[in-house]
């Protein structure tokens, strides 16, 4: 793997927003979540859970409820009282309407999705109607005194099950009237304290399902009015209920970061009687799980731990492998965090600001593994903030150091930074051209005088940096056959020929920096695109996948590589495969041409491709564990890739020099500490 000198670098201080809520879209293939920041992201199964649309959130849009309607339509409301419609290929809110009832608390569509219903402030049910181009009010239901918490539709779309606090009520959706009032705190009267139902749930059968602040689970006869069955499975709050599309598994969260699934079964063994049997308890999460999702192959549920969980259904997969692997995100599926290697600085991204570090030095040498003495301490030289309400998009630093850049929604602003001394100013650059909004990703050329933004409708512009401080728009590329989606992943060249650009539909364009055209298309291929880069040397391009292939393409000679046919005719190793995180960075040594550095969340990867691909016999180890095998045993595991595990969360991973790396770490437990204390549990013997 060759030794390399590394900066571990902890004091990134991101604490990611926890979840707020999940849709999954009905027969399709995706999964929305809200967070409580506002920023609102797209994950696809077919991806292999890929986070493939982020967008960013704003200070004043808290999204209480997200739903799927007409097919591919997303909606989120939340407590300013407007119904959003996002588009979702330009990355931003497409539309606005009050919902005229104050802050809404739930939503949901109908199951053909025509129709939203929203739950408000001040007790209405309102209906809206989606057209194309927007939503129309239609009308109100029955009103009463009591906001609305949560909604459900009964699968005919005759009636809505309304949660409050200690009522439920059914509307006849027709009529308009409530046609069902129950008391769900009948039984706990002399508590005299109020009973909040959470969450709700209509079933075809007519057994409405709630969940409430007591932790418990109810089944409802909506016509009788009666409580079928009751199960308390929590000592505080049960927030969250999702149901199968099968209506035969229920998935609820707690308070207490616990999730339970619950199953229709047999009383017994060839019986045609059937009652909810809570069968799976699951502690995956630390705080709050305030919204659970239910797939037909998986359960879902987010947290205000900022965890994303996906564990799959055992029963539902027809062998083991990776599809049954639980999975764990925390952190985005994009780089919040970029390098000036020649000046050796560190640029990191949080919502509303930007900080540059400059990092430490040391003046001693050691051995293998050895933490040296610093001489010179990391320095915190600014802290750029953002002004107004919106997040950052993105953002770069250039590799002299010498450029800052970063997007909101509405505003794009470009920094001069100079260095005197021990001192550092800061100036604006005035007059950025316009064109340049919406920016979606940032990169500057590797010689500085040059910034390339992402833009909406797969458009990049060059910039020219001028000095001592300014920038002209040089040109604008745009794919020849066109593109709804915006850019969301940059590459450019050594030698400033090349420019790689990726969109939202996956196309990878290779663009000619010198003659300003469109050079050609990669072959295109049935996943996200997740990291590429353009090889120092060779010019050839480097493209990690969501499904955690790799691929080489020749940009002079618009084929793929012989490596790369290679490792598509022998196939990359069953536990590299199966890996959940996706590649997030790719960068070479320019010492060792043959070497591609990679990394995701949970690994730092050196690919020699001089080396024999391993087969499914080999074992892929982590380096530390090679290192205490015997020299023959060594060379028997002598294969291109070497993997250290050391290093994690790994957020980033860059090579300064030929013999340094920057690694840059968020420790879970760091994140922890900044949350609030989650509630506390008694454990047996303690």
């Amino acid at each position: 793997m060759g030794e390399f000198e590394v900066h571990r670098v902890r004091f990134f201080g991101l604490v990611p927003a926890g979840v707020r809520c999940l849709a999954c879209q009905p027969r399709g293939g995706r999964l929305a979540l809200a967070r409580t920041d506002g920023a609102v992201e797209v994950y696809n199964f077919a991806a292999n859970y890929f986070q493939e649309k982020v967008i960013p959130g704003h200070e004043t849009r808290s999204v209480e409820a997200l739903c799927w309607a007409a097919g591919d339509r997303l909606f989120g409301a939340g407590l300013s009282g407007d119904i959003t419609e996002y588009d979702l290929a330009l990355l931003c809110v497409a539309r606005s309407v009050d919902g005229c009832g104050g802050p809404i608390w739930s939503m949901v569509a109908n199951s053909s999705g025509t129709q939203l219903a929203i739950g408000c402030e001040d007790g209405s049910v309102k209906l809206f109607q989606v057209v194309p181009g927007g939503i129309q009010f239609e009308r109100n239901l029955d009103r009463r005194k009591g906001r609305i918490l949560c909604l459900s539709w009964h699968p005919s779309d005759t009636h809505i099950a309304a949660g409050s606090i200690d009522f439920l009520r059914v509307f006849d959706v027709c009529s308009g009237q409530t046609v069902q009032r129950i008391m769900v705190n009948y039984h706990v009267l002399k508590v005299r304290r109020e009973c909040i139902v959470w969450s709700i749930a209509f079933l075809s059968s007519g057994t409405v399902i709630t969940s409430d602040s007591f932790g418990r689970v109810q089944f409802w006869d909506w016509q009788r009015g009666t409580l079928m069955e009751s199960h308390t499975v929590s000592t505080s709050a049960v927030l969250s209920l999702a149901v199968s599309e099968k209506e035969d598994s229920i998935i609820v969260g707690t308070s207490t970061g616990a999730t339970y699934q619950f199953q229709l079964l047999p009383v017994k063994m060839g019986s045609l009687e059937k009652r909810w049997v809570r069968t799976k308890p699951f502690q995956h999460h630390t705080h709050d799980v305030r919204a659970v999702a239910h797939s037909s192959t998986a359960l879902i549920s987010g947290g205000l731990d900022a965890q994303l969980v996906i564990r799959p259904l055992m029963e539902k997969m027809q062998k083991k492998g990776y599809d049954a692997a639980l999975r764990k995100f925390t952190f985005p599926h994009r780089r919040l965090v970029s390098c000036a290697r020649k000046a050796r600085l560190l640029l990191f991204q949080f919502s509303q600001h930007l900080e540059l570090w400059r990092l430490g030095s040391t003046d001693e040498t050691g051995k293998d593994g050895e933490v040296l003495p610093l001489c010179r301490m990391p320095e915190h030289l600014v802290q750029l903030k953002s002004k107004g309400p919106e997040h950052i998009y993105c953002s770069c630093v250039s590799p002299c150091g010498s450029w800052v850049a970063y997007s909101t929604a509405s505003r794009f602003h470009l920094y001069r930074v100079q260095y005197e001394g021990d001192g550092i100013s800061i100036k604006k650059v005035p007059k950025v051209p316009k064109l340049l909004l919406p920016a979606y990703q940032l990169q500057f050329s590797s010689d500085s005088g040059s910034l390339f933004v992402a833009s909406a409708r797969g458009s990049v512009h060059v910039l020219q940096l001028l000095e001592p401080g300014g920038c002209k728009h040089l040109h604008t590329f745009r794919p020849p056959s066109g593109s709804p989606e915006a850019v969301y992943l940059l590459a450019s060249s050594a030698d400033g020929h090349w420019l790689a650009a990726v969109g939202g539909d996956w196309a990878i364009h290779i663009y000619d920096l010198k003659c300003f055209k469109h050079h050609c298309t990669v072959p295109t291929y049935s996943c996200a695109v997740t990291a590429l880069a353009i090889h120092p040397v060779t010019n050839n391009l480097v493209i990690a996948y969501s499904d955690q292939q790799l691929f080489e393409f020749s940009i002079p000679e618009k084929q793929y590589t012989a490596w790369s046919r290679m490792v598509q005719n022998c196939g990359l190793h069953r536990v590299w495969l199966e890996r959940d995180s996706p590649i997030t960075h790719i960068t070479f040594n320019p010492k060792n041409p043959s070497h591609i550095l990679l990394h995701d969340i949970y690994m730092f990867c050196v690919l020699d491709k001089s080396l024999p691909l391993p087969d499914n016999s080999a074992l892929l180890m982590n380096q530390s564990t090679l290192k205490q095998l015997p020299e023959t045993a060594r060379q028997r595991q002598l294969h291109a890739f070497k993997i250290c595990k050391k290093f994690q969360p790994l957020l980033f991973a860059d090579l300064l020099d030929e013999n340094c790396l920057v690694m840059v770490e968020r420790p879970i437990m760091d994140i922890k500490t900044q949350l609030p204390l989650p509630i506390q549990q008694k454990k047996f013997g303690t």
